[in-house]
């Protein structure tokens, strides 16, 4: 199949060149994985913490064999540092597991005030703040009707926002309602078992209970029932707070709030690209809850065995801290800005694992996209969360110009993976596209770095992109002379293909795996290791 546009794919073959400094790479590529069993498992907790690493073949579990590159190929190894920069929320750059990876502009003296390296950022130290002081955002949606009628998407967005507010509106009491009563049965049990920690398997061997506390393991068993991977009700409860605070009473009151300008903070046109003064050096989260940009990092580079914590994919790099996600949609100006400041810095991949459906000045991306291929930057972008066919609806940013037309071969969209390995394997989010979606790497329960010295599991296409991005780094770092380009076609071409029957689209039957994307393939860092060995040597061709 082919990746990428011809004129591309011919000027690639011109670029190869043997880096000819070390000795080749014997091992072999994981193949015939047909042939291994199914195995729907429950893992244990201490396999959760770091399925994404493991193997398929080895262990049944659909990870990217980061461990077994390590073992056999990396072997100690460190390359070439190579800078990521992380577009997302702010990054806790104080973490444990994260102090030791940040990047720092060398040629900015900190905290005086001055533009040292001339490169238009004040105090830039670890990166760069494009929202400033703010924190809670509109949706597009919000954004779009708030310039009236006169907007062509005008009609469509408003639709939307209403029926959104709506759902919304009618579902807080409901969920109130649910976190008051799993409160209530989580005080009875408390009582009973004296101690608030008790564990669902320990709800299930209660003997001979009375008529009342029966009720209350009924309900307590119909709570773990609605998230199974929840082993006692604090969790639940926690995370059903969560949900109505930042899932239900932001949406309420920011994110669709036509009377809510969480822009006022930052004192820019955000509609002007031309104005750029604006942000702060300040990439830090906000408040504990801004947890995501933190966690992305930590999948790419947390300290490799430190004993703290996890492991990040890859082994030799620094995380540029770029902060451009508010808790809301994201300006286009910003990510276009972001993605400059980004490659003019030194940043060789970046991170996106952020999106939307409407994009208003979308030409600015795109152009700032094409300015990155140019510059022979790499960028992974998750692809969305709303088991959507990407082939059927635009999500940004993206590459395309149309379907199948690239503005750039520098562009990675990544679909994301459940730890089982057979027919649910593709997680039951996950957007995928035959076009549009380029491949699938580990996405669900991802355990990593969490602000103030904490780490979490969380789910989403999200934590599959800098799965990708920790693994292009790790090449990458081995094969310098590598060009994006040539690094996302390895990625690509070195995954496992899955020839099973899948679940791709949740309203649909199983269908080939090959179908949710365009390289039909899962991301393995030991294959795209052995394969950057011999495209650096000449041997293979893309």
């Amino acid at each position: 199949m082919k990746f990428i546009k011809p004129s591309i794919f011919v000027a690639s073959l011109l670029l190869l060149v043997g880096c000819g400094s070390t000795a080749p790479i014997l091992s072999t590529p994981i193949e015939n994985i047909d042939l291994t069993p199914i195995k729907e498992r429950t893992l244990t907790e201490k396999e959760l913490q770091v399925w994404g690493h493991k193997d398929l073949v080895t262990d049944t579990i659909p990870g990217m064999s980061v461990d077994k590159a390590y073992a056999e190929i990396i072997k100690g190894k460190k390359g070439k540092k190579i800078i990521v920069a992380v577009l997302d929320s702010g990054i806790d750059i104080d973490h444990e597991d994260l102090d030791d990876v940040i990047w720092t502009n060398t040629k900015e003296i900190p905290n005086n005030g001055k533009d040292d390296d001339k490169n238009g950022y004040v105090d830039d130290i670890h990166g760069w703040n494009f929202v400033g002081d703010s924190y809670n955002e509109n949706l597009e949606i919000t954004r779009i009707v708030k310039k009236g009628t006169s907007h062509p998407e005008y009609t469509k967005a408003k639709a939307e926002l209403d029926k959104k507010y709506a759902e919304k509106t009618a579902l807080k009491p409901q969920m109130e309602s649910l976190l008051q009563q799993v409160n209530q049965v989580h005080e009875a049990l408390t009582k009973h078992f004296k101690k608030s920690n008790y564990t669902k398997e320990e709800v299930n061997t209660i003997k001979n209970p009375s008529e009342e506390l029966a009720q209350y393991i009924g309900a307590a068993k119909y709570f773990f029932s609605i998230n199974p991977k929840n082993n006692t009700l604090e969790e639940f409860s926690k995370e059903l707070k969560n949900y109505i605070e930042e899932g239900i009473t932001d949406y309420l009151n920011y994110h669709l709030n036509t009377n809510f300008n969480g822009r006022t903070p930052v004192g820019d046109n955000p509609y002007d690209i031309t104005d750029t003064n604006y942000g702060n050096g300040n990439v830090k989260h906000v408040k504990k809850s801004e947890m995501h940009g933190t966690h992305v990092a930590g999948i790419i580079a947390a300290e490799r065995n430190n004993g703290k914590g996890v492991n990040g994919v890859a082994n030799n790099v620094a995380i540029m801290a770029v902060r451009m996600v508010p808790n809301g949609d994201e300006y286009d100006k910003d990510v276009a800005l972001a993605i400059r400041y980004a490659v003019d810095n030194g940043a060789q991949i970046i991170n996106a694992s952020f999106g939307k459906y409407y994009s208003p000045n979308s030409e600015w991306v795109r152009d700032a996209i094409a300015y990155a291929g140019k510059n022979n930057v790499l960028i992974v972008k998750g692809s969305g969360n709303e088991n959507t066919d990407l082939d059927t609806i635009n999500v940004y940013p993206n590459d395309q110009i149309n379907n199948g037309v690239e503005i750039a071969d520098n562009f990675i969209s990544v679909g994301a993976l459940d730890n089982k390995y057979g027919s649910q394997m593709i997680a039951d989010y996950s957007n995928y596209g035959k076009i549009n979606v380029d491949i699938f790497a580990p996405g669900s329960d991802i355990y990593s770095t969490s602000p103030e010295n904490e780490y979490v599991a969380i789910d989403g296409t999200s934590m599959a992109s800098p799965g990708v991005a920790g693994v292009a780094a790790l090449v990458w770092s081995q094969y310098p002379k590598l060009t994006a380009a040539q690094v996302k076609q390895i990625i690509m071409q070195s995954g496992l293909p899955i020839s099973r029957n899948v679940i791709i689209d949740q309203s649909k039957g199983a269908m080939q795996f090959s179908k949710s994307s365009r390289s039909g393939k899962i991301v393995n860092a030991y294959n795209a290791l052995i394969l950057a060995d011999k495209v650096s040597r000449g041997q293979v061709k893309l």
